[in-house]
């Protein structure tokens, strides 16, 4: 796997985790503003803490690729040895 595949992978699995993480944990605001407020969205959550989820996405990710990056260069994931 070369330096171009490897990016492109990384980031799609990224990607990937990033957007099965991000609900985790979420909490909205509809219980506090009974009224609403312009320009607030009551399905809104209080607190995404995206940095913490932008670094636990990142361990994810560096160690699938890891697995995978292992797998493509011992030959155990080779798709034109499947094709032949």
């Amino acid at each position: 796997m070369g330096i171009t595949g490897s990016i492109i992978v990384y980031v799609m699995i990224w990607w990937i985790v990033f957007f099965s993480i991000l609900p985790v944990g979420i909490q909205s605001n509809k219980e506090i503003f009974k009224d609403s407020f312009g320009g607030n969205d009551p399905g809104a959550p209080k607190n995404p803490k995206i940095g913490k989820k932008f670094l636990i996405t990142t361990i994810i990710t560096s160690i699938l690729f890891i697995m995978i990056y292992y797998l493509v260069n011992n030959g155990f994931l080779n798709l034109r040895n499947f094709l032949q």
